[in-house]
């Protein structure tokens, strides 16, 4: 105690003398320039061991060394909403929620109870192209942990129970997902770039999903979970022979039921631009949405056109939000750029904005879309947004999980592995004229069709300036 007081005193005497030196030291210079950035850090790319197995299985093993963990993600390409009937859309996300709800072994609990007791855990979730199943565990529950994976994938039963479940939460969701202006508008303007093709068929109906049963979901499994359709990725403290003997004794004997699904035919390429007003009575603001056809993930210009999505509207420093924003204050937040699938890909862009704003946001978006395609970036500009690029890139790949996660989204969209560790050093390599050329092609205002979700009365007259708008409540 007496050392504790002494202490105490000491601090205290000091503290006047301290606080006297902080105030009499001069005043920083508020003009000073930003310090320069550091050196880049290279990008980590790790070693991939990649095998075969006779029934047409890909397994990739990437090694990580640390914590005691592994990480499994399989992806069924082919298997996604894109192999979804005109009559059930969105089919493939109750098809995916349901892996984990009961297998031939175990019921739901038993399951969760199960990757709990492994430090972990196991779940499916779709994509436009496929379908996957991740799972993680200590690395010392990496056999139990494959084997559980492996059970999900390939033995669910889909018990009526839990299917009436699902099948009365989705309703309640979809219920709830009417009511915003984001998902109609989002609706709406896939179907507007996409048209028929199947990956403008996202999102549920009411009719879809009153139509799911046990045995379509039984039968749909069979069909579109196959080996010879899928890959999986293993990260992880462990070795890889261990890993890839892991892979042959839970997966070697699983077989393809039928013939393979046709692969997904290519999305278009042009669309008649469209003008949708999406009645909402009432509302105080507009939601917008601008969009156009795009390109494939694997397109020879995904690159350039990556690099001019991330400065034109992929961040906050966007030139979309910092004019929208920033400057006039007409949103919250506001995005542009290109998504990209396997067979094909979009434009979009999007905010919300006041109603006295809307026709001048639009205006705004297209002034930005020209810009981009008309004038070479400059390049500190350049530079900053390579560097994003960069930083998240490397952020998001940090962890083994990540980079699981990456080479299972590559792989589905038709990238290589080595995507991996190509992919920002090819960003580096861009140029201003690659950026204002991608733009030209595809930013053009011209090609975007525009969604507004909106009171007609508060915001019809100013859309008058973009063409005619077809206005619907659907």
């Amino acid at each position: 105690m007496k050392k504790l007081m002494l202490a105490f005193a000491v601090s205290v005497a000091f503290a006047p003398a301290a606080a006297h030196a902080a105030s009499s030291a001069p005043a920083a210079d508020q003009n000073l320039p930003m310090p320069a950035y550091g050196k880049d850090k290279p990008i980590p790319v790790p070693k991939i061991a990649k095998k075969t197995l006779p029934n047409g299985l890909v397994v990739w093993f990437v090694p990580r060394q640390g914590l005691p963990r592994v990480d499994y993600v399989l992806a069924v390409r082919g298997a996604g909403f894109a192999a979804d009937s005109p009559q059930t859309p969105a089919f493939a996300g109750m098809l995916a929620g349901l892996l984990n709800e009961g297998t031939a072994k175990r019921d739901s609990r038993a399951i969760a109870e199960a990757a709990q007791a492994m430090g972990g855990e196991v779940a499916g979730s779709p994509t436009s192209d496929g379908i996957v199943v991740s799972a993680n565990a200590l690395a010392s529950q990496a056999g139990p942990m494959m084997q559980l994976l492996a059970e999900i994938a390939r033995t669910p039963t889909f018990p009526e129970s839990e299917v009436q479940l699902a099948k009365a939460n989705a309703l309640q969701s979809l219920r709830v997902s009417e009511t915003q202006p984001t998902f109609r508008a989002e609706r709406a303007l896939n179907r507007a770039v996409y048209g028929e093709h199947p990956y403008g068929r996202t999102t549920p109906t009411v009719e879809s999903i009153n139509a799911v049963t046990q045995d379509m979901l039984r039968a749909e499994h069979a069909k579109r979970m196959r080996p010879d359709r899928a890959l999986l990725v293993i990260a992880g403290n462990i070795k890889e022979a261990e890993a890839m003997k892991l892979a042959q004794a839970a997966f070697g004997d699983w077989k393809a039921s039928g013939p393979a699904p046709a692969e997904t035919a290519s999305a278009p390429g042009t669309a008649k631009p469209a003008r949708i007003l999406l009645q909402r009575d009432g509302s105080v603001q507009s939601t917008l949405r601008l969009g156009s056809p795009g390109i494939a993930a694997s397109a020879q210009d995904q690159i350039p056109l990556r690099l001019a999505s991330t400065i034109l509207g992929g961040g906050f420093s966007s030139r979309v939000n910092t004019n929208l924003r920033e400057e006039k204050g007409y949103t919250y937040g506001a995005s542009a750029g290109a998504r990209m699938h396997r067979a094909g890909g979009a434009i979009v862009g999007g905010a919300d904005v006041r109603n006295e704003v809307t026709g001048a946001a639009l205006n705004e978006y297209f002034g930005e879309y020209t810009r981009i395609g008309t004038e070479l970036v400059p390049t500190r500009e350049m530079e900053m947004n390579k560097r994003y690029v960069a930083g998240g890139y490397l952020l998001t790949n940090q962890l083994q999980r990540g980079v699981a996660n990456t080479l299972a989204a590559n792989w589905l969209v038709g990238l290589p592995a080595e995507f991996l560790g190509e992919y920002v050093p090819r960003i580096q390599k861009v140029t201003p004229e690659q950026v204002r050329d991608v733009s030209k092609k595809y930013f053009a205002p011209e090609k975007q069709s525009i969604v507004v979700v909106g009171d007609q009365k508060a915001v019809g007259e100013q859309l008058k300036a973009f063409g005619e708008f077809t206005v619907t409540d659907k």
